[in-house]
């Protein structure tokens, strides 16, 4: 068995040729190989489909229930603030810097060096699949949830997203509507009393004040809001629709279904989801891997970002090193320590949760 240390290593030097090769979600190619050549270093055979990446422990029982460890390779663009080359991985202070050190690539090495740990034990209790998922952040449709049906069924999952390695124990959905208010179109100069913009600000003010009656526990209410608004073209002509863009995040006391229905019966105009995939996810509380993880002095929350936790039907844990805070942000980076620790408390609650 390989030592901590040694996969530490081994997990930070692979992150920094990740830093230094540009991923953007469904450019992931070059990152993809990065990860096979570290599996193929590690003796452990990989399946890849598009720009996933997956491995099987290597006693792999089809009689055991299937754990998944998850997190993804692919970046959002750097953003305008950077004053680092974001594709330069550099340490200083005990911060790693680059684009994805953050979100997620610190999660994503932590994980296989976890999985690389525990390949080779015998007698484990579950099966143990890897995925370095592709386009999670443009919740694309060549990521996870188009390696799940080359998986088993999926008993319950870890999915690397940074948490200060705490443990998020419910994931808010995402709903984004396309909602179009119709009117008449006509010359600015007339009267005319079906203008579509002004027929929008009922619908608008619905959004910001409905509530829905379902609050949850961890992850609060619904929230609803209104993000774009575009109608017209020119200063004289009275357009005839207003488009709105609304974003929503739905609690685990919902469906997608039944916001979208609710919607529908309390506004008049026309609604499109976007998706219908990304739904509201939870592990109870008494479930192993949160009880693993309370043992540690681990603290649970809710989380309001979303992750590929949407596109899965077991229940998931998010837990990974770094901070939320700094994801998508100029001068992105992780601290080396956070990365250690990480590798150190997947290992213990896996090994923990191993011997409930």
């Amino acid at each position: 068995m390989k030592t901590i240390e040694n996969l530490t290593q081994q997990a930070i030097t692979l992150l920094k040729k990740m830093i230094e090769t540009p991923s953007f979600s469904s450019e992931e190619d070059k990152t993809a190989l990065l990860i096979e050549n570290w599996f193929t270093q590690n003796e452990i055979p990989f399946k890849r489909e598009n720009n996933n990446v997956w491995a099987f422990n290597k006693h792999f029982d089809e009689t055991k229930p299937t754990l998944l460890l998850n997190s993804h390779h692919d970046t959002v663009k750097p953003n305008q603030g950077y004053t680092n080359d974001p594709f330069q991985a550099f340490v200083q202070d005990g911060k790693l810097f680059g684009l994805g050190s953050n979100d997620a690539g610190g999660c994503l090495v932590s994980l296989l060096a976890t999985f690389v740990y525990f390949y080779a034990t015998e007698n484990l209790p579950y099966n143990c699949v890897i995925v370095a998922s592709a386009e999670e952040e443009s919740s694309g449709k060549n990521g996870l949830n188009n390696v799940l049906k080359h998986l088993p069924k999926l008993d319950c999952a870890i999915v690397g997203e940074p948490t200060l390695m705490q443990l998020a124990i419910a994931e808010k959905g995402l709903l984004v509507l396309d909602v179009v208010i119709k009117g008449t179109a006509s010359h600015a100069a007339h009267h005319n009393p079906d203008n579509p913009i002004y027929n929008a600000v009922p619908v608008i003010e619905w959004f910001n004040s409905y509530k829905f009656d379902k609050i949850s526990e961890i992850l609060g209410p619904v929230k609803m809001t209104v993000t774009q608004i575009n109608a017209g073209k020119q200063h004289n002509v009275v357009p005839s629709q207003c488009d709105l863009v609304v974003d929503i995040r739905v609690n685990d006391c919902y469906t997608n279904t039944e916001i979208l229905e609710t919607v529908r019966n309390h506004i008049s105009a026309e609604v499109n989801p976007r998706s219908m995939h990304l739904n509201a996810s939870s592990i109870p509380t008494n479930h192993g891997l949160v009880k693993a993880g309370i043992a540690l002095g681990r603290t649970t929350y809710g989380s309001p970002t979303l992750s590929d936790q949407s596109v899965l039907t077991c229940q998931s844990l998010k837990l990974g090193p770094g901070e939320t805070l700094r994801s998508h942000s100029a001068n992105e980076f992780i601290y080396l320590n956070e990365i250690e620790e990480g590798i150190q408390l997947y290992i213990k609650i896996l090994s923990d949760f191993f011997q409930q």
